[in-house]
C-alpha cells in the first residue's frame, strides 16, 4: 500500500502512519532500527529496494530523505515537502517513509526526520551516493550510531578513499570495505593452512573505480607487515577486485578473478580450484553493515592507519 501526502508536514506523516495502524495496514512492532537514506530527486528507487530487501533480515522503518541534486542548475522550487509512506507488499518487512524535499525546506533534514523515528531505537544513516565531507558532523550523521558512504559512487573513488581517511570518526564505515568481506574470509582460509611458510611479497590488482582494492592491499599490508604492490588498471572492462597473489619462499598462492563471481584457486602442490566468489550486492552490503552497530575497529585502523602507509599503487590503463 502506498499513500501520497503531497505538499505536507512531518506532523501529518505522524499522524498518517498512526491512522494506518489502526486500520490494521502495518505495525511498528519488532521494527529494530531506523534506517535514513539520503539520496537526490529521481535516484530513491534502487536504495529503496536494497533496504526493503534487507528489511526481511533486519525490520526497520527506513526514512528517505530525497532533495535537489548539489550544484544542479535547475530552478529552485518554492519550499515544500511531498511525503510517500510505502507499508505492506511495497515495503518489505519495513516501513517506508520517502520526504520529497524542494527549496529551502532541504536546509535542516534533522528536524525532518527527528520526528519520525521510531522512539529508543537506533539510527543508522546511509548516503548510496554523494556523501557528505565528513559525515559524523553533517545534519543526519549527527544523529545517527553508524554511518554508512560508498566511495565506489564518488567521481573519484581513490580521492573518495582519502577523504574518508582525513574524515573517519567511530561509527563510520563504507560499501568498499564490507565488499571484502568474502575476499578476506578466503584469503584468511588460505593463510590457515600448512605450510606456515612467511609471506615475503604481496601483489594485488583491480580496477581504478575499486575502491575495494586499495583497500584490500592496505589490510593485507597492515595484516602481514608486508610491502604490498597494488596495480589499478583503467577501461571500461575493468571492475572490481581481479586478484592476490601472495609469494612465499616455496611458491606463490594466487587468487584470481577472471571471470564473474568465479575466483581460480592455485597453490604450490595443490590441485587448482575454482571457489565462488560473488559481487556483492547492495542489498547484501546494506545487510551485513547492519548487522551491528558498534564502530568496526578493524576498518578503523585499515581506513586511518592503513590506507596512509600503502605507498606503491600504480595505475595504468588497459589500452582499450
Amino acid at each position: 500500500m502506498i499513500v501520497d501526502l503531497p505538499n505536507t508536514t512531518t506532523a501529518k506523516i505522524s499522524k498518517a502512519l498512526v491512522r494506518i495502524r489502526e486500520e490494521g495496514g502495518a505495525v511498528a512492532l519488532g521494527r529494530v532500527l531506523t534506517l535514513i537514506i539520503a539520496s537526490t530527486l529521481g535516484h530513491e528507487e534502487e536504495a529503496i529496494e536494497a533496504a526493503n530487501d534487507a528489511s526481511r533480515e533486519h525490520p526497520m522503518r527506513v526514512i528517505v530523505v530525497s532533495t535537489q541534486e548539489p550544484g544542479s542548475t535547475a530552478a529552485t522550487p518554492d519550499a515544500r515537502v511531498d511525503a510517500e509512506i510505502r507499508v505492506g507488499g511495497d515495503a518489505g518487512a519495513s516501513e517506508v517513509i520517502v520526504l520529497r524535499v524542494y527549496g529551502d525546506a532541504a536546509d535542516d533534514p534533522e528536524s525532518l526526520v527527528t520526528g519520525l523515528l521510531l522512539p529508543d531505537a537506533p539510527v543508522v544513516a546511509w548516503w548510496p551516493g554523494t556523501a557528505p565531507a565528513v559525515p559524523a558532523d553533517s545534519p543526519l550523521g549527527r544523529i545517527a550510531y553508524r554511518r554508512i558512504t560508498d566511495a565506489s559512487t564518488q567521481p573519484d573513488p581513490q580521492s573518495a578513499l582519502h577523504q574518508i581517511c582525513s574524515s573517519y570518526r567511530p561509527g563510520d564505515t563504507d560499501f568498499a570495505w564490507t565488499r571484502l568481506t568474502l575476499w578476506r574470509a578466503q584469503l584468511a582460509a588460505v593463510l590457515d593452512q600448512p605450510p606456515y611458510e612467511p609471506i615475503t611479497g604481496i601483489e594485488v590488482t583491480g580496477a581504478a573505480a575499486s575502491p575495494s582494492t586499495t583497500l584490500l592491499a592496505a589490510w593485507l599490508q597492515m595484516q602481514l607487515q608486508v610491502p604490498v604492490v597494488c596495480e589499478l588498471t583503467t577501461g571500461p572492462q575493468t571492475n572490481g577486485v581481479h586478484g592476490v597473489r601472495l609469494i612465499r619462499a616455496t611458491g606463490v598462492i594466487s587468487l584470481e578473478r577472471e571471470v564473474p563471481d568465479i575466483a581460480t584457486l592455485s597453490q604450490p602442490g595443490q590441485p587448482v580450484q575454482d571457489l565462488t566468489l560473488k559481487r556483492r550486492s547492495l542489498r547484501d552490503c546494506l545487510a551485513d553493515e547492519l548487522r551491528r552497530l558498534d564502530p568496526d575497529d578493524l576498518y578503523g585502523e585499515v581506513i586511518t592507519r592503513g590506507l596512509p602507509q600503502l605507498d606503491d599503487v600504480v595505475i595504468q590503463g588497459t589500452g582499450v
